[in-house]
């Protein structure tokens, strides 16, 4: 990838190298194991150059810009037969609110390159946009709470650092990246360790000084988790007045997530109970895409 592609991954947090992982992945599947794209090799002379739009189909929230543009880059750098010229010119802001015909970055260079790049690059930015869109509804929502809208591991297998990324650029909350940084003992966990207590001090002596999460069902399991030392639950499947409860009777002593069937039309709802997170699987495994779409712009 150019240094100014790299740069623009790293502004926005991403790991260029991880980033670069995935785009080679995704572009394979497409160009198969002679990183050959069959179209634009037999129809496009490899001497001709184009500009190309990525243009909103949609209004929404835009995010991913800076990995579409590694994908030009790779694609270029895989599959041309001359000097590598793309050039992308990013013309919107990751989280920004974008409009139906609204121009969000130019492309330039080897018209072969362009296409080839193309279904591989709206399908990560527009499914990264998508994500994003979805999440700014639900912070939206959230307005003049307290709570913030949290992401969950129902990522898109392979794509879980750019989708998580969508998310905060939709203004949400990531919660753990993996089984590995943050230790959540759930229903199955109790049972196999025979209680929420002995499945706590467990995780403590083990890993001490990994956050850990308690899931809870009542409000009799909050107050256990506290007092055993959690100070994260996660509240499944409660109502707003069961919430209201566990609110109740652990005040400050642990930080407070409803979970489990939330909707976007009940959420300012479930945040009036006093949790502080509200977390949403569908941000990352039922957001629709953003449509977003290459325009060649026609030649002189």
């Amino acid at each position: 990838m150019k240094l100014s592609t790299v740069e623009a991954l790293r502004a926005t947090g991403l790991d260029p190298a991880a980033v670069e992982r995935i785009v080679r992945d995704t572009l394979a599947e497409d160009l198969g194991p002679e990183w050959i794209d069959v179209t634009s090799r037999a129809t496009i002379p490899p001497e001709q150059v184009d500009t190309a739009d990525l243009v909103a189909r949609a209004d929404g929230v835009v995010a991913g810009l800076a990995v579409a543009a590694a994908v030009f880059d790779l694609a270029d750098e895989l599959t041309a037969t001359g000097d590598r010229t793309v050039e992308v010119v990013i013309r919107a802001r990751d989280g920004a609110r974008v409009a139906r015909g609204d121009v969000l970055a130019t492309v330039s260079g080897p018209t072969r390159s362009l296409l080839t790049a193309e279904r591989t690059a709206l399908n990560l930015l527009s499914r990264m946009s998508g994500v994003a869109t979805h999440t700014r509804a639900w912070a939206d929502a959230l307005t003049g709470t307290k709570a913030m809208v949290l992401d969950t591991r129902k990522t898109t297998p392979g794509l879980r650092i750019l989708e998580k990324y969508a998310v905060r650029a939709g203004g949400g909350t990531n919660k753990r990246m993996g089984l590995y940084d943050v230790a959540m003992i759930k229903d199955n966990h109790k049972l196999a360790a025979g209680g929420i207590a002995a499945a706590y001090q467990r995780v403590r002596q083990a890993f001490p000084e990994v956050a850990v999460q308690v899931e809870v069902t009542t409000t009799a399991e909050a107050v256990e988790a506290v007092e055993a030392g959690a100070d994260f639950l996660l509240c499944d499947n409660m109502n707003p007045d069961q919430l209201r409860e566990v609110v109740a009777a652990v005040g400050d002593r642990a930080e407070l997530e409803a979970t489990g069937g939330l909707t976007l039309t009940e959420a300012a709802r479930y945040a009036a109970t006093g949790v502080d997170y509200l977390s949403v699987g569908a941000l990352t495994h039922s957001s629709p895409i953003l449509d977003i779409a290459l325009d060649l712009r026609p030649r002189d």
